[in-house]
């Protein structure tokens, strides 16, 4: 049965490629194709079920194929099946197939038909590569992908000012839980010294006992799986992003926010469950993170005046249940529970226009008038906390994100051309040290680490506060990523063929979205960050160019940064904690950079008064 599972993977693979090449006025084959590869998805998975069944449930993983070998690890594809991928497959299928049908109506004429249902097409490509992944390099793909397209259909009415910012806000929380999870790899290499599948997980109680030492290392790991599925499900206090992601149409936002994407928190914990069940530490988090969330979010839910925001909130308190279920080992209970949620919300979602239709005539003729109102200072104040969301937006914004701005901003004031040339001289100094490393001071080595990697996140936050010159800001980011090679390379003997692989990717991908700001300069005056130019509507295929360009820079598995970084973090040893943190700090705002300037200069409204203009209000 093993060699079977690919096809989970080819089937929504060749429906997406299929899709991008069709012709954008031709909407029923477009609509067609996304039905019939969900249709035909669904039709093998039932007879891959039966003969599941057959054979008794047998665990299935098998790995694929090698990317890349090296001495130490080993980064390859492993495809991996059990009754929670079934379900969570399953349930996914149907939906997709469901949601499929619905949007072939409900965006029909829009003038992104082709672009959403290509966005459906590569979402499920992902959801299904997460939910089949064997190991974390495999769903890492998938998780990625997710995040890309939930982006894109966020901002969907790209011509509108609040739904791409609104993108922006969520794929912020998005690429934070990324973060994490790319620590928890990291931290896993370290642990086993290789690259291990999900199926080895379940040895773990056993190697742990045997190693004590290491429990303080699994706790870390533990702590880290479950802050990235606490974000990507949108647990307390992450919770204020979802509401935001509506934004999107009901379709996108009944498939996405209702349904799957929200719930790949909870595969992600039930799919790693094996290795912090015994950890007491990860379960008391988890239990007490879902009783949190439930609580809070179902007065959020009660309180919010519109139907989209009370059903994102009510999956939510939902999904905050089912965590405390997973934590307490019911894992049958909540796959059962995970299910009946995914299909009620999406359901939810997709009847809430219509059902506001009809209740908004009703309340126009038949509604009550309220006579007296409840004066309790207690009841008052929760009010007025859920109907502002208990402040979640702005404890992130003053908390997390502020700090970094403002640092941003201050090198803003010291950015002169004396201060550039410092830079680069600093960075042949690290070139020179590096050849010569062995004839070298350790404590200079040590010392050139950390001022590196401090560079590195000083240029990318630059480039994220930057608002004069696209160009700049994308030449920081160029920078930030040479400054971290740099970094890594000098105490860690890393070989010249891997260093080629990931600058390789840097230059190749640095050129592209470079040439894409070129030919936009020459075709438009302004490219500046100050404002959103809605660049895309009439250059969209240098929009689609630069959007390429900032994926292959993010690390997305177009590009052989996806590899390279992985591969760069496994030469940063476990006591390197100070760098591991301002590396990982530097992944964060180089993806947030490089879609903060895809969104202003190709996003939300024209500034040319003849095209429809779309106000901030709409």
């Amino acid at each position: 049965m093993e060699q079977f599972l690919q096809y989970f993977i080819y089937i929504p693979l060749a429906g997406f490629l299929i899709s991008v090449v069709q012709n954008k006025k031709h909407e029923k084959t477009l609509s067609a194709i996304a039905i019939a590869t969900a249709g035909f998805q669904l039709v093998y998975l039932v007879w891959f079920l039966y003969q599941w069944f057959l054979i008794d449930f047998k665990i299935l993983d098998i790995k694929q194929f090698t990317i890349l070998k090296t001495p130490q690890f080993d980064f390859y594809v492993d495809f991996y099946f059990d009754i929670t991928a079934a379900v969570f497959l399953t349930v996914g299928t149907i939906l997709k197939f469901l949601v499929s049908v619905f949007s072939k109506f409900y965006i029909h004429r829009e003038e992104g038909f082709k672009r959403y249902f290509n966005n459906i097409q590569l979402f499920f490509f992902g959801y299904t590569l997460v939910v089949v992944a064997g190991n974390f390099e495999t769903l890492f793909v998938g998780w990625e992908l997710v995040g890309i397209t939930s982006f894109l259909l966020i901002s969907f009415y790209r011509d509108r000012y609040l739904p791409v910012k609104n993108a922006m806000k969520v794929v912020s929380m998005y690429r934070l839980g990324d973060i994490f999870l790319i620590l928890a790899m990291w931290l896993c290499h370290h642990l086993w010294h290789a690259n291990i599948s999900f199926f080895q997980m379940h040895e773990t109680k056993e190697y742990l006992v045997v190693n004590e030492h290491h429990i303080v290392l699994a706790t870390f790991i533990g702590c880290m799986i479950f802050l990235s599925a606490s974000i990507k499900s949108a647990m307390f206090p992450f919770s204020s992003w979802v509401s935001r992601a509506m934004e999107g149409p009901s379709s996108s936002s009944a498939i996405f926010y209702g349904s799957l994407s929200i719930n790949l928190g909870v595969f992600l914990l039930l799919r790693t469950y094996p290795f912090w069940e015994h950890l007491n530490v990860v379960r008391v988090l988890i239990a007490l993170s879902g009783i949190l969330t439930s609580l809070i979010c179902n007065s959020i839910a009660k309180a919010q005046p519109t139907a989209k925001t009370q059903i994102a909130y009510s999956s939510i308190t939902q999904i905050g249940l089912i965590f405390i279920e997973i934590a307490l080992g019911f894992h049958t209970l909540a796959l059962i529970h995970f299910a009946g949620n995914a299909f009620l919300r999406a359901y939810q979602i997709l009847v809430s226009p219509s059902v506001l239709s009809y209740l908004i005539h009703h309340q126009l003729f038949k509604a009550p008038v309220l006579k007296k109102i409840v004066s309790n200072k207690w009841v008052n104040s929760l009010y007025i906390l859920s109907i502002k969301e208990f402040d979640m937006d702005i404890t992130h914004y003053r908390y997390l994100w502020k700090p970094f701005k403002l640092i941003g901003t201050f090198t803003t004031k010291i950015d002169t051309p004396f201060v550039r040339v410092i830079f680069w001289l600093l960075f042949i100094l690290g070139i020179y040290v590096d050849i010569n490393e062995e004839s070298m001071n350790e404590v200079l080595i040590d010392s050139l680490v950390s001022i590196f990697s401090i560079l590195s996140l000083l240029l990318i936050l630059r480039s994220f506060t930057e608002r004069a010159s696209g160009k700049k800001a994308w030449n920081r980011v160029v920078a930030s990523h040479l400054f971290i090679i740099l970094s890594i390379s000098l105490d860690n003997h890393i070989p010249i063929k891997y260093l080629l692989m990931y600058s390789g990717g840097i230059f190749f991908f640095g050129l592209l979205g470079y040439y894409a700001l070129y030919r936009l300069s020459k075709l438009e005056d302004d490219i500046s960050l100050d404002q959103y130019h809605g660049n895309g509507y009439e250059h969209p295929k240098i929009a689609i160019m630069f959007l390429i360009a900032c994926l292959g820079l993010i690390g997305f598995p177009i590009s052989p940064l996806y590899i390279g970084i992985d591969l760069m973090l496994t030469y940063i040893e476990s006591h390197q904690y100070f760098l591991i943190v301002v590396i990982a700090l530097s992944l964060l705002f180089i993806e947030l950079s490089l879609l903060r300037i895809y969104i202003r200069l190709f996003c939300g409204q024209h500034k040319k008064a003849y095209h429809p203009i779309a106000f901030k209000s709409s």
